[in-house]
């Protein structure tokens, strides 16, 4: 396999340049994914190639240097390498496809298409590295976007343009919820990463999550587990660059990366191989560098008209959300959304902890009615949490406060709003004219007080 037949598109361009020479040099070691190389005059991020055999070729990137000698990190697999391989530089790998030949499209994270239909039609190839968008230059989020999931439209309603963080244990129903987004959500383009986790779990979420009328409109970038780090932190780099395509035609985009963090381990695997020191719990100071870059190039542009609602999983270890990747999601992220094991346990879908729970975006994009009724909710759904110790056990007498009598007579129908079945859509209108009338629901007290009013005004007229 040789370059030109991977990269068709630069078989006419000139792929060397002054800052590339064509010159060889060679392997000197190998310390697990690290390739050490020396006779090569590269930069930071250019890519080579290895010759593995007369045969095969493999590309690396250049991820760091000391002194002459150069650290590579493979894209693929370089079984069969031998000490002294010749490396070779090169330019151009670091483009990718973009275009509407995408749509229905399952690739890899450098851009090759991995489902069988064929080669890809895409319009253009562009740079992987995306253009830094100035801050004063982006619009406001304005509008709220409709994910057609209820209780995120009604109690975390999301803005065009906002980014979420989607924070879950495993096994919690995460993947669901992206798969029900993905379908359900307004949105011209979505573009789905899967970085890093089980590779069976590709072809799931294409077909039981996506299904027909949701892949029709997606772009999947598909990177699992077993690919090198590399070929992981390519792969979402890859999505974030396909959403911000699309952004730039004046489409509303929706992008899911599963999962966040898998992308932040990938980033230490390949920090850690060339020396950088561990620092919090493991994780050298890049990870939390590349994070923001990564998440920031989502949001509004300085146009209107396009924009990117970004949904970011990200995996707590033991349900913990004081992880250093969830602890630092959550401080560049315009609000985020926890998955609760305890409801998942109890058949509670979507497991969503509305307590744990905030849309930053949420005053911005709303009505003060609508506002003020999910608050309310809030307020009763929480009241009763704080006591349903008390309530268990029968140790909370009734009268003793209004607002927690109230939750309890509501707490029926607070956990019906917050369930809906996989199937199921409710558009943003429907979701907030529920709430509303949830909210201005008159309870049983209401009612016999009502009632004890009409008694006593019959009594006065006789």
């Amino acid at each position: 396999m040789t370059l030109f037949s991977k990269y068709p598109h630069l078989s006419n361009s000139n792929i060397f340049t002054p800052s590339c020479p064509k010159v060889s040099g060679h392997i000197t070691r190998l310390i697990g994914l690290t390739l050490e190389a020396v006779g090569v005059k590269v930069a930071l991020g250019d890519y080579c190639l290895i010759h593995v055999t007369p045969e095969l070729q493999a590309e690396a990137e250049v991820v760091g240097f000391s002194g002459d000698r150069i650290y590579l990190m493979p894209l693929h697999s370089i079984d069969g390498l031998q000490p002294g391989a010749r490396v070779t530089p090169q330019r151009g790998a670091s483009e990718v496809p973009v275009g509407f030949g995408l749509l229905g499209r399952v690739i890899n994270g450098i851009g090759q298409p991995i489902d069988g239909k064929g080669a890809l039609e895409t319009e253009q190839y562009v740079s992987l590295q995306g253009e830094i968008i100035n801050p004063l230059s982006r619009h406001p989020i304005e509008a709220p976007l409709d994910v057609g999931i209820r209780s995120i439209n009604g109690l975390l309603t999301v803005g065009a343009g906002q980014r979420l963080g989607l924070f879950a244990g495993s096994g919690v129903g995460k993947s669901v919820l992206l798969g029900m987004m993905t379908r359900h959500t307004a949105a011209d383009v979505t573009v789905v990463g899967l970085i890093g986790e089980r590779g069976r779990e590709v072809r799931e979420f294409i077909e039981q999550s996506l299904g027909i009328e949701g892949m029709a409109r997606s772009v999947v970038v598909a990177s699992p587990a077993d690919d090198s780090p590399l070929m992981r932190l390519r792969a979402a780099e890859l999505t974030t660059r396909i959403a911000e395509y699309f952004r730039a035609q004046g489409k509303r985009v929706l992008l899911l990366m599963d999962s966040l963090t898998r992308y932040a381990q990938a980033q230490r695997e390949i920090a850690l191989a060339v020396g950088e020191p561990p620092a919090t719990k493991g994780y050298p100071p890049s990870v939390f560098a590349r994070l923001p870059r990564l998440v920031e190039r989502a949001g509004n542009a300085q146009s209107s008209e396009g924009s990117i609602t970004a949904f970011y999983t990200v995996l707590t270890e033991g349900d913990d959300q004081q992880d250093p990747i969830a602890d630092a999601a959550r401080a560049i992220l315009d609000g985020h959304i926890v998955l609760s094991r305890t409801l998942a346990e109890q058949g509670h879908y979507p497991a969503i902890d509305i307590e744990a729970s905030i849309s930053r975006v949420m005053p911005q994009v709303t009505s003060p009615e609508h506002l003020a009724k999910a608050l309310e909710f809030k307020r009763l759904y929480s009241r009763y949490q704080q006591n349903a110790d008390l309530i268990s056990v029968g140790a909370y007498a009734r009268g003793s406060d209004p607002l927690t009598d109230r939750a309890i007579e509501m707490l029926p129908v607070l956990q019906a709003y917050l369930q809906q079945g996989m199937s199921e859509a409710f558009d943003q209108d429907r979701s907030v004219q529920e709430l509303i009338m949830l909210m201005s629901m008159p309870t049983q007290q209401q009612n016999a007080q009502q009632g004890m009013k009409g008694q006593v005004t019959q009594g006065d007229r006789r």
